[in-house]
């Protein structure tokens, strides 16, 4: 009840659904209405906009999954798995990611994208190497490590088991599994027995490969290859089987379709010279060759594959000398099927020219070859007949002939490629390579199908079996309670094939009936299982085929013709005339035939496969060998058949299901119906039921945590992660039913985690409707806040202008009035004093005259001359005064007067003018110096207001973080000057050290001089001694010690004059240290100190014996400690030479140190917690290969960072080398973390891209502690910076296209492109937008 109330609560309006279509299976379409029960139509709107009805059947349409779940590249992580899920998600990897591989549970789906990939190079192998499968995006080199792994881990066998139509690329597949394991694994030996193992591909191909109307290079026969390991998992040989060789194609090929590709390659090269004997000519030429009317493959050179084939028989080894008698038989088979027959009543005879050829390649009689091929031996109880037969049955006769040579060649040819692949080691286990073609059903189907059909059968059960059990080890390892789910078993559709009274068996019983043929034996099928058994049908219009439900779909079988096939006929005079034969190689095909366990496979040779008991051959009685012979194709195939599933029951299975997009070969064209086909064929879509029918969605507890945190209050989150889980849940999903917890994960039902997402999209859309409503709310009030504190600003500026102005007119009305005031004072003074002046002056005349006449009439004439002076002298006075000129004496007089007094009052105004001058001059200096103090004063103001005001804006934890920032920047600056200070010191105290070497130098060569030989061996012992501690001597004694020991060795040799003791020295000490690096060549401190060592005495000898860069340096004091002996230049080389394999051995060791933690610190572990959601991770974790063993975080790179640091400063290693080691570990830490990044979709979001940066920017911080950041190894992490802002801009417009283009210059296009599409959720949206960033990358 609660499934179906679950149910509608999720059918409602805007809900989207899948409805069938018969052009593309599934559409999608959005409900317009809630959806209530009872109701009979759905009211949809299509994605093309069109509104429709949909007309309920007795279950509702499929929902659609959510969007995180859109492109995950594991089915089995769909919350919702259909059909049409899987089909859409399959469709948006291929089409709009192309991406060619997605998981489905334990099974890899490979869409053939008809175009050359680059994802299989090297560098992706390297990548793939050591991780666990479902770490990285699906791959078959994923599937292939994972094989390797649980070989390595589990000491048991494994298979890989690849299937699908023709065309759908299993050869393809089958052959890069093969190329990992040749590469990862390596040769135990020096025999490349790798490349032999690639070797045998091209040759096989050519054999066994032919182009048909789906396939341009079609496998036509069945193969599962074996690869050997020893006990080190080291390749050490391969042994092949095959099955069911389509003969056929020999003779006969449909239109479009052609022969064997080693016919026509043979007919390219038939104009070499080692070949005219062969007599060869165009393809078109030979009757066996040109009847499909397609000699000639697109895009394909049939000569340079020639090249191609003998190189990989040269290869092989074994193969060389048998070469040319191969083409001999393979150019023999051509001519023969050339030879005519001519009727003659009721018989026939060949022609010529042909079949003397075909006789004189073959080695046999033309007359004995060309007799057989026209007449048959009929044996009675008493006599024996020659009769002749007529032509339709001699042409049958050459045809069943020439496949019967090509198949003999043919399993002679894969038991030699087993005989070169064998090894003489014992093999410890194997992986083995399972390349079988697929379910098939054409218009006409015949033997070939049935029998490809029943191989199909069997695997499925198999594949079934095995799903089914790690369904249930899985329940079982959580403690799940365990219940049955019920699957398809095809057990009665085998008994219907194989048990007794079965197909096969009806079919054997009428291949021994002397009057047997195709129609009574349909008969037999008829009155056996017609109307008995239901997956057996008869069809309605024909008497001569039968109908059989396979597990993928009904075939129809035409009967003509299996009576035939089974049999295989081939007259026995025809086979003695050629075991008869003068050619050696000719023979040996047919002498073993009856040892063959199936007409197409080899016995393996020198080896018994696992879990198979060998059985011990009766002996033969006298006629078994013609029965043996005459064993039928359908009893052969099924013994092979039983052979190969007890194989790979006793084996690991994995399994790799290839589709076919399009009948077209049309790149990255997805055809919905083929591909719906298929995925109903090969199994795919009977896991995703098998894994609906129990729990398929399964989350670890922190993960589930870590997504619907969301959903969870403050109070509900306790410490334990498993509790608060089970508390929610109980929550939000009533029934428990629909979900079980685990030891380590939480189990969901179908359709449970879509459930739980659509909460979580609620919740936080309603928490996203409460954001947006108070930001805007806070937005507006802010505008509002900012609106009116902008209009009082501008009020207060307008009245405080206008009050300005009022007080400006004020000032100036009073400035004016009292202008007026004064200068009207001015004028009325003015003319006050002038006439108070002149009346003073005329009163004063006046009563001096009035005075002067009375008092000259006292006294008359006595007094009378000397007033006339006095009356004149004033008046002189009067007139200087007035400035009036008498022309008297004193007029002189006031001239020089004047002239002395101008003259004084000049040299006073130039004293005061030089003295003006220069205190001008003084206070422009003065004021020069302030104010450049008032303009640094002014910088300083303005920088520590800007200071305080982003201290202000910061909460208060950051501005004291601010402030210690800002003193620790002053201190810095004072350490600075400080340390300069200090430098200049020590380069003081480093001359004084120079002169004590010296010193110490003379000192210690006398010492030497007494005890030369003792010395030496001592020496030589400190230095190539492997118990050196390089920990010991690089803390308690002076870091290059060694090397400054072994210098003064060479300086004391060279004292002596003794060359025999230098070259010997030199010489122990380069083996010593290769020595000492081959021991502990994996210990960083180790190679890191006789690197530095290394170093330091190459130098030492740069600097003392002759090299001009050095010595040019030299001080004169230091020039006189050079050798003065020997020129020791080419030691010096071999020093270099040594120091550059001690430095590459140095980056290995740290690569290897680093590599676990890259990916983990880096990208995996979340160092800004919180940012990333988890997504659904489906069923694929839990095949991982080694369990956790602690993770990495970016805290463990930098404390290892550290560590190498602080020992190559120990060791006193030069700082530029120092700076290169560090330059090598960045570029590495960026190589690895970008190439995953490439290849993992879950790790391209906008959160890892904030991450990411994060993490580079602590890597820059480390650079910048240790005074690195000149080293260069910050720009080698430049491609992973812009990775990380790829992640983060935006992609839509074409403005964002160029923008990534002008950003991205450190990437390529290809990477971009990857990363944008890895990026994106919707596809389809942005397809615009990265058609117009491919276009600009290519332009650029």
């Amino acid at each position: 009840m609660f499934t179906n109330l679950l149910l509608f609560s999720l059918i409602l309006q805007y809900a989207r659904v899948w409805i069938p279509d018969p052009e593309e299976v599934w559409k999608s379409a959005e409900l317009l209405k809630d959806y209530k029960p009872g109701d009979k139509v759905l009211q949809l709107r299509l994605e093309e906009g069109k509104v429709g009805l949909y007309v309920k059947s007795e279950e509702l349409p499929p929902l659609r999954n959510p969007d995180i779940l859109v492109g995950e590249n594991d089915l089995t992580a769909l919350s919702y798995l259909h059909e049409p899920a899987v089909l859409h998600n399959l469709k948006v990897r291929f089409i709009d990611s192309k991406l060619i591989y997605t998981y489905c549970g334990i099974v890899l789906v490979a869409i053939n994208p008809y175009e050359q990939l680059p994802i299989y190079g090297e560098d992706i192998i390297n990548a793939y190497s050591g991780q666990n499968m479902g770490d990285m995006d699906p791959h078959i080199f994923a599937v292939a490590e994972e094989a390797y792994k649980q070989m390595a881990r589990d000491e048991r066998n494994q298979s890989i088991i690849v299937s699908g139509e023709s065309g759908a690329g299993k050869t393809v597949s089958a052959k890069y599994a093969m190329r990992y394991f040749a590469t990862v694994s390596g040769s135990a030996s020096e025999a490349n027995v790798e490349e032999k193992v690639l070797a045998s591909n091209p040759i096989m191909e050519s054999i066994g490969n032919a182009k048909t109307t789906r396939n341009d290079n079609s496998s036509r026969f069945g193969k599962y290859i074996e690869i050997g390991f020893d006990k080190r998992y080291r390749i050490i040989g391969a042994n092949m089987r095959t099955y069911l060789l389509e003969k056929s194609r020999v003779v006969f090929q449909a239109e479009e379709e052609r022969n064997y590709h080693i016919f026509y390659q043979l007919c390219a090269s038939a104009a070499l010279p080692e070949f005219k004997t062969l007599r060869l000519g165009n393809a078109n030429y030979f009757h066996y060759t040109k009847q499909g009317g397609s000699p000639v493959i697109d895009g394909v050179d049939d000569a340079k594959e020639m090249v191609n084939t003998r190189q990989a028989c040269t290869l092989l080894g074994n193969f060389d000398s048998y070469q040319m008698g191969i083409f001999r038989i393979l150019a023999g088979i051509l001519h023969l099927g050339n030879v005519e027959f001519a009727s003659r009543d009721s018989d026939s005879c060949p022609k010529n020219d042909p079949l003397t050829i075909f006789c004189d390649l073959m080695g046999v009689e033309y007359e004995e070859m060309a007799h057989w091929l026209c007449h048959r031996k009929l044996a009675t109880a008493t006599e024996t007949y020659i009769k002749p037969i007529s032509k339709l049955h001699a042409i049958n006769a050459r045809d069943a002939l020439a496949k019967h040579i090509y198949a003999n060649l043919f399993n002679w040819i894969v038991d030699h490629v087993n005989k070169a692949l064998h090894s003489t080691v014992k093999q410890h286990s194997f992986i083995g390579v399972l390349d079988i073609y697929g379910f098939e059903t054409f218009e006409i189907n015949s033997f070939e199908q049935f029998c490809i059909n029943y191989a199909n059968e069997k695997l499925q059960q198999q594949f079934n079996m095995h799903v089914f059990k790690l369904e249930q080890e899985e329940y079982m390892k959580e403690q799940i309670p365990w219940t049955l789910i019920d699957f398809y078993d095809n057990q009665p559709c085998i008994n219907l094939i194989e048990a007794k009274m079965g197909i096969l068996d009806l079919l054997d019983e009428e291949c021994k009936m002397p009057k047997g043929s195709d129609d009574t034996w349909a008969q037999k099928l008829y009155n056996t299982h017609l109307n008995k058994c239901a997956l057996f049908e008869k069809p309605r219009l024909s008497n001569k085929a039968f109908i059989i439900k396979h597990f993928a779909d009904k075939v129809e079988y035409q009967c003509e013709g299996f009576l035939e096939k089974n049999k295989d006929t081939v007259y026995e005079e025809q086979i003695k005339v050629l075991k008869s034969s003068k050619f050696k190689l000719l023979p040996e095909l047919f002498q073993d035939e009856e040892k063959v366990l199936s007409p197409t496979s080899a016995t393996p040779s020198g080896r018994v496969p696992l879990s198979r008991t060998a059985v011990k051959p009766a002996k033969a009685r006298p006629g078994q060998t013609s029965k043996e012979h005459k064993k039928t194709v359908g009893h052969q195939f099924r013994n092979s058949l039983h052979l190969l599933m007890e194989t790979l029951n006793a084996t690991t299975p994995h399994y790799v299901r290839c589709i076919k997009p399009n009948d077209f070969k049309f790149p990255f064209t997805f055809d919905e119906k083929r591909a719906v086909q298929q995925l109903r064929a090969c199994g795919v879509l009977e896991t995703i039921r098998i894994s609906a029918a129990g729990f398929p969605s399964r989350w670890t507890y922190q993960e589930f945590f870590s997504r619907y945190r969301v959903l969870m209050k403050q109070r509900d989150v306790l410490g334990d992660r498993k509790q608060t889980c089970k508390n929610v849940l109980e929550k939000l999903i009533l029934d428990k039913d629909k979900y079980q917890f685990g030891k380590t994960k939480i189990f969901f039902r179908a359709g449970q985690v879509a459930y739980l997402e659509k909460i979580r999209a609620d919740k936080l859309r309603a928490a996203c409707i409460r954001i947006q409503k108070t930001i805007r709310g806070w937005l507006m009030r802010k505008k509002y806040v900012r609106m009116r504190k902008a209009a009082i600003t501008i009020q207060r500026y307008v009245r405080g202008y206008q009050a300005r102005c009022y007080a400006t007119f004020l000032r100036r009305t009073r400035a004016a009035i009292t202008i007026q005031k004064f200068q009207r004072m001015y004028v009325v003074r003015k003319r006050y004093q002038c006439m108070r002046d002149a009346t003073i002056a005329l009163q004063a005349l006046l009563r001096g005259y009035m005075a002067r006449n009375k008092y000259q009439m006292v006294r008359n004439h006595s007094v009378l001359p000397l007033h006339s002076n006095f009356i004149s002298t004033y008046l002189r006075g009067m007139k200087l005064l007035c400035g009036v000129h008498l022309g008297t004496p004193s007029e002189n007089l006031g001239c020089d007067f004047l002239s002395v007094y101008l003259q004084l009052l000049l040299n006073f105004l130039r004293l005061l003018e030089s003295q003006l001058q220069s205190q001008k001059k003084s206070h422009e200096n003065e004021l020069e110096s302030l104010r450049g103090e008032i303009q640094s004063l002014k910088e300083e103001n303005n920088r520590q207001q800007q200071l305080l005001a982003q201290n202000l804006q910061l909460p208060p934890e950051a501005r004291i973080e601010a402030s210690l920032q800002h003193e620790i920047t002053r201190l810095t600056n004072e350490n600075l000057v400080r340390a300069m200070m200090l430098l200049e010191q020590a380069w003081g105290l480093a001359d004084l050290s120079i002169h004590m070497y010296n010193y110490l130098g003379k000192l210690q060569l006398q010492c030497i001089t007494v005890s030369s030989e003792f010395m030496d061996d001592k020496i030589m012992c400190v230095c190539s001694s492997q118990e050196l501690k390089p920990r010991g001597v690089a803390v308690n004694l002076i870091p290059g010690l060694p090397a400054y020991i072994l210098f003064m060795c060479v300086r004391h040799a060279d004292y002596l004059n003794d060359d025999q003791k230098v070259r010997s020295l030199l010489t122990s000490t380069i083996n010593g240290i290769k020595k000492v690096l081959k021991k502990r060549g994996d210990d960083f401190e180790t190679v890191s100190f006789w690197l530095s060592n290394t170093c330091r005495f190459l130098h030492c000898l740069k600097q003392y014996s002759g090299e001009e860069g050095f010595m040019k340096h030299n001080t004169p004091r230091q020039n006189e400690h050079c050798l003065t002996n020997f020129d020791l230049a080419e030691y010096r080389q071999v020093l270099s030479d040594l120091a550059i394999q001690i430095y590459q051995q140095l980056v290995r060791v740290l690569e290897n140190i680093l590599q676990p933690m890259i990916v983990s610190g880096m990208l995996e572990h979340e160092t800004i917690q919180g940012v990333s959601g988890v997504k659904p991770t489906g069923l694929r974790k839990r095949t991982s290969s080694i369990a956790d063993e602690g993770t990495y975080t970016l805290d463990s790179i930098i404390r290892q960072l550290n560590s190498f640091h602080s020992v190559m400063c120990q060791h006193g290693m030069d700082p530029e080398l120092i700076k290169q080691v560090v330059k090598q570990m960045f570029y590495i830490i960026g190589a690895v973390t970008l190439n995953n990044l490439l290849l993992r979709k879950d790790m391209c979001s906008w959160s890892k891209g904030m991450q990411i940066r994060y993490n580079v920017s602590q890597l820059e911080e480390w650079l910048r502690d240790k005074n690195l950041m000149n080293s260069g190894a910050k720009e080698t992490l430049e491609p992973l910076i812009q990775a990380a802002q790829l992640l983060q801009v935006k992609k839509k417009t074409d403005e964002d296209a160029e923008a990534i283009c002008s950003m991205c210059n450190a990437l390529t296009t290809a990477q971009v492109t990857k990363l944008s599409l890895l990026g994106f959720l919707d596809f389809a949206k942005h397809s615009r937008t990265l058609r117009k960033l491919l276009e600009i990358m290519t332009v650029l």
